[in-house]
């Protein structure tokens, strides 16, 4: 089968030929990976090509003038969301700080500036999606039409989470504002694409590793009417839609299911209700899976023997009847032995194959 082949048969809950296979890894990891195996620093189809990854993005690139000057010692995005660089024994990360529109009240999040769809060049969309057309192309990713980091990322998560539970207007707003501009950038790349996009990516972050993080109530208030537009977008072009959801999230699955969503992503082995079992058990007959391998797992505190030993349980209980894509939690961390990484996409390659 080709990529493309084999992830749309495991989409429909089919045995393919193997397993698909996805990668995700923070920038140290990405590095030693590419090192490993005598790959160039900037060869990222060289890195997918070696770990057998199915998966490819496509998108169009803002080409309008920047939003917000720097400032020093940050990075601002064009969103105007603010990070700052945070080291850690294994490397260091970006992580968001400042939160601008903390206490901003309606007029100031109505003027807040945003990316216009207008200053996107969708001209290279088709030829990207020609040049991968072996592999299965998606639209989208883990942070299309999410609401609670969204916002998050400007209001900070404790405000998100309150503008949530208080119908706060100039939350809600910022919600409605961005999610606008993700929809209206999305529906023109996939009019560009000429039939090139395989499946939509979208991801809400529902659970602590406990329980949910927001009530059902609030859930279906805010966030499924928001999601269904994405997902509705989606089937006009006959497209499945995968939802990442981290933590704790299948009690959302009914929900998903209901609305068109065909595939859940992320599935967090160690949250609660998300053991490789329950979820296949649970939800097999209606949704496929994509992920399972934690990356606060043996991959990342475990030997290489334990490594496989994880991935080798994950594939024998999720593999069965088909509908299972091997792929990380999360990004792989850098705390991760890069012998555990290998050993890992290794054990899909030999463990992953039907028949």
């Amino acid at each position: 089968m080709t990529s493309k082949e084999r992830v749309l048969t495991t989409f429909a809950r089919r045995e393919a030929d193997r397993v698909p296979i996805n990668y995700s890894a923070n920038a140290d990891i990405d590095a030693r990976l590419k090192a490993h195996f005598g790959l160039a620093p900037g060869d990222h189809a060289g890195l997918l090509g070696r770990l057998g990854v199915d998966f490819r993005g496509v998108g169009a690139s803002y080409t309008g003038p920047p939003l917000f000057e720097q400032v020093e010692g940050r990075h601002i995005d064009l969103w105007g969301i603010h990070r700052r660089w945070v080291e850690h024994p294994t490397g260091g990360y970006w992580d968001y700080c400042d939160f601008p529109l903390r206490e901003a009240d309606v007029d100031t999040v109505a003027n807040w500036p945003m990316p216009d769809p207008d200053h996107y060049d969708y001209s290279q969309v088709a030829a990207h999606c020609r040049a991968q057309g072996e592999f299965a192309v998606h639209v989208g990713d883990p942070g299309l039409a999410c609401i609670i980091n969204t916002a998050g990322f400007l209001r900070g998560m404790e405000q998100a989470l309150v503008d949530l539970l208080v119908d706060d207007e100039a939350g809600l707003l910022l919600v409605d504002r961005m999610l606008d501009q993700q929809y209206e950038v999305t529906r023109r790349v996939l009019a560009a694409a000429e039939g090139g996009v395989d499946f939509m990516w979208i991801g809400e972050d529902l659970g602590t590793q406990i329980g949910p993080l927001i009530s059902h109530d609030i859930f279906t208030k805010h966030v499924r009417p928001r999601h269904q537009r994405f997902i509705d977008l989606a089937q006009e072009y006959g497209l499945p839609v995968m939802i990442h959801t981290c933590g704790s999230s299948s009690w959302a699955y009914d929900d998903y299911a209901e609305m068109g969503v065909g595939v859940v992503d992320t599935l967090q082995p160690e949250a609660r209700d998300m053991a490789p079992a329950y979820l296949k058990e649970r939800y097999g007959d209606r949704l496929a899976f994509h992920g399972c391998i934690s990356t606060a797992g043996p991959v990342a505190t475990g030997t290489v023997d334990e490594t496989i030993a994880d991935c080798e349980a994950t594939l024998a209980t999720m593999m069965p009847g088909g509908g299972y894509c091997f792929a990380p939690t999360h990004a792989l961390q850098d705390n991760s032995p890069t012998e555990n990484v290998v050993a890992m996409y290794e054990t899909a390659w030999r463990a992953g194959r039907y028949g």
